[in-house]
């Protein structure tokens, strides 16, 4: 019986060391020149990074309070339902091995690492998330109001800067300090009871203001609060609207844009946050379909939403100049606010506003897993230590050093010259995973835990079960009397079908894990599932071939003793079975004495 036909198997190995090089060569490409402060040198940048309990990390404690425009009180659900969600949201980031948990009516969040500072920030925002009609839009700036003199004459100042040439009577006027904002106190004036234009006179426009045919109307109120507006700190004019009041959904605002730019004034909000199903980061395209390279948030809308969108859209197309546009509103300040081309009935649309892919991405996950039931003031950002010492880390590497060399004696003493197989393809695939591991480390954001290290040593076992499988096959064929490449073939033919049902039942038992679990434990289902499938690439790529080439040598295949593949040894049912053919024998009969 002809051995089957195959690929060379020094081609295979030499395809399984090109993918080694091709994950090694790009963890130079994935891992940044900076970490923070620090530059990372080549030591660096091939070393995997550990999660909270081996490195230690940044910790903020989050205190919540009732959403402004909200009513009601803190409670064990609402708080339930923000850690879902922060969860979801870091999560998102990659198997950072970080933790979201309850402290009293505070939320502790530890992400491992120096550099991932601004994880946090995005995982704490409130990302309300609103659609409202642009009514008006003017430069970010206040517009000058009329000072009354003495005299009666009225001199333009604006209202929070500084006025250098103002004077009464020959003497200096009063001052503001520019390090004090216009911002919160004309917004909160503008709010508060019994304020009116005699306490600051309302400007006098100079044009008449469009009322939109929609929702929201421009009072003298708002106009008063649109021309005192400095968007010169766009921060602080969102930390203003958080009073409440001020950014309710159903009420006139103004706010301006994140850059500070423009200013604008916005109806009530059409369409909310909840009205997004789901939302991506991607490429913009133009209208041909080419990607201009602007990196946008995608959003596709529920079916109430898409109904919402549908219909400010069509109200819309028929406006013209301010009224055309509508604002995507996140936090209270301006992300984009692009007119309305054409009525969008798909429920679909894009938030562009020059993100870079990072930026981008994060807005997307931050939208996709819903806006924050409660509003939270950031505490005290504190570097935190690793929970566990070096002495766990070492004990868990003892314990995986312990179970490798087991390993491989066992081998050596059962299979003989074939444990040398099983050394050399455990060598291969610890340093596969090592390479993947570093890679997703700077790739995806994954961390090595005690616990990911724990799944590392459960994959030896699941590795090394591969091998007993194809090597008890291979005997089984020889005990049968078959060749022994012969006997490689149609082992490996019999022993991989075993070898993936047993890998596919190992990688569906991680993947279930790892959905279903947060933490540590998504950590070791994490490195389970990778390993899983290194091994599946180690035994077709490397140990298959590898057995192919050995079975043509003169030690395995003449069946030495100390190979692990002596017929008689096995019990072979018929003679000695090598692998080169049995000398022939001469015709002639016994030599006579």
């Amino acid at each position: 019986m002809a051995a089957p036909t195959a690929a060379r198997p020094g081609r295979t190995i030499l395809v399984l060391g090109v993918l080694t090089a091709l994950v090694f060569g790009l963890i130079w490409v994935a891992a940044p020149d900076r970490l923070g402060e620090e530059r990372l040198s080549a030591a660096d940048k091939y070393q995997p990074r550990l999660g909270l309990d081996l490195e230690g990390g940044t910790s903020v404690i989050l205190t919540p309070r009732v959403a402004p425009g909200e009513q009601g009180e803190i409670t064990q659900d609402n708080l339930d339902q923000a850690v879902s969600i922060i969860r979801n949201r870091v999560d998102s980031f990659g198997v950072a091995e970080s933790e979201v948990a309850t402290a009293g009516d505070n939320i502790v969040i530890s992400i491992p690492g120096k550099q991932d500072r601004s994880i946090l920030d995005t995982v704490r925002q409130t990302a309300e998330l609103r659609f409202r009609q642009v009514l008006q839009t003017a430069a970010g700036v206040p517009v000058p109001t009329p000072t009354p003199t003495p005299s009666g004459t009225a001199s333009p100042t604006p209202s929070g800067t500084p006025s250098p040439g103002a004077t009464t009577s020959g003497s200096p006027g009063p001052t503001e300090s520019t390090e004090s904002r216009a911002v919160p106190r004309a917004l909160q004036a503008a709010s508060t009871p019994g304020a009116s234009a005699s306490a600051t006179p309302t400007p006098s426009p100079t044009q008449v203001v469009p009322q939109p045919s929609g929702p929201g109307e421009i009072t003298p109120e708002i106009q008063q609060r649109f021309a005192e507006l400095d968007c010169s700190d766009p921060e602080a004019v969102r930390q203003a609207l958080r009073e409440p009041g001020l950014d309710d959904p159903d009420a006139t605002i103004v706010t301006c844009d994140e850059d500070g730019v423009e200013k604008f004034i916005l109806g009530p909000a059409e369409v909310l946050g909840t009205d997004v199903d789901t939302a991506s980061a991607g490429l913009q395209q133009n209208s041909q379909g080419v990607s201009t390279g602007g990196w946008v948030v995608q959003l596709d809308f529920t079916g109430d939403g898409k109904r919402k969108f549908g219909d400010i859209t069509r109200r819309l197309f028929s406006e013209q100049g301010d009224l055309n546009r509508f604002a995507i509103v996140l936090d209270a300040l301006v992300v984009s606010a692009p007119t309305t081309n054409a009525v969008i009935t798909n429920g679909q649309a894009e938030i562009s506003g020059n993100f870079t892919q990072a930026e981008a991405t994060d807005l997307a996950n931050v939208l996709k897993f819903g806006a924050l039931p409660l509003t939270f003031d950031p505490g005290e950002v504190q570097e935190i230590s690793a929970t566990l010492g070096g002495d766990q880390l070492r004990a868990g590497l003892v314990a995986g050093v312990i179970g490798l060399l087991l390993v491989v004696v066992y081998s050596l003493l059962y299979y003989r010259g074939l444990g040398i197989v099983t050394i050399a393809s455990l060598a291969v695939a610890a340093v596969l995973t090592y390479g993947l591991v570093v890679l997703l480390g700077w790739q995806i954001g994954f961390r090595l835990s005690l616990a990911g290290i724990a799944g590392l040593i459960v994959a030896i076992g699941i590795t090394a079960d591969s091998f007993v499988v194809f090597f008890e096959r291979i005997r089984d064929e020889v005990r049968e009397g078959q060749p022994l490449r012969v006997a490689v073939e149609t082992g490996w033919a019999r022993a991989r079908r075993t070898i993936l049902a047993a890998d596919f039942v190992s990688f569906l038992a991680a993947l279930v894990l790892y959905l279903l679990s947060v933490g540590g434990v998504r950590g070791f289902a994490f490195t389970l599932g990778l390993t899983t499938l290194v091994d599946i690439f180690v035994v077709f790529l490397f140990t298959h071939p590898l057995v192919r080439i050995l079975a043509g040598t003169k030690f395995f295949g003449g069946g030495h003793p100390l190979s692990g593949l002596d017929p008689e040894r096995l019990g072979a049912t018929r003679g000695t079975l090598l692998t080169r053919p049995p000398r022939r024998r001469t015709a002639a009969g016994p030599k006579e004495a």
